[in-house]
């Protein structure tokens, strides 16, 4: 299975505000390839607390796709919309998982889950769009490493909002 990463950072790499907001992020605008990356994945895996924050959003963003979220404790559902299911357990053991039911493509996200497939190697393309604002601090986009994980970029692009976007292959 690829597991890929679409996400947006403050130019100081973070993905939301200490409180998990991520107002800073613009709305609407200017196509850079979300609807182009949604197409190409089967299966979202996403962390808890940005499961939380999609729910509070007034339409389900993930259509009609699988969506996995990962939490060790029960989620409260009562204001949840569209369909997913829950898994719990170590990034390598979620992949098998879902290797073993037919994900093909996975659009990992939220902070401490991407962090999570990172370590464990299981990364294999990251597209970073950086916005131009700095925030000072919040949820940093990467923690810390057991070792240095090299990139090879793919390509930039920039818009004229002022956004810039970078895409990377995982190992190379």
């Amino acid at each position: 299975m690829k597991a890929s990463v679409f996400v947006g950072t403050s130019l100081d790499g973070f993905i939301a505000r200490p409180n998990g907001a991520f107002d800073f992020l613009p709305e609407g605008g200017e196509p850079h390839g979300y609807d182009e990356f949604m197409a190409s994945v089967d299966t979202l895996v996403i962390g808890r607390k940005t499961f939380e924050t999609v729910l509070s959003f007034a339409t389900w963003p993930y259509g009609d796709k699988r969506v996995v979220v990962l939490s060790s404790r029960p989620l409260d559902l009562s204001s949840a919309r569209g369909s997913f299911e829950q898994m719990a357990g170590p990034p390598a053991e979620i992949a098998a998982r879902l290797t073993a039911t037919g994900s093909r493509h996975a659009y990992i996200d939220g902070g401490i889950t991407i962090q999570g497939f990172l370590r464990a190697g299981l990364i294999q393309r990251l597209i970073i769009t950086r916005v131009p604002v700095l925030i000072g601090e919040g949820v940093p986009l990467f923690g810390t490493l057991p070792h240095d994980v090299r990139l090879r970029h793919l390509a930039t692009r920039q818009f004229a909002s002022g956004l810039v976007q970078s895409e990377y292959e995982v190992g190379a």
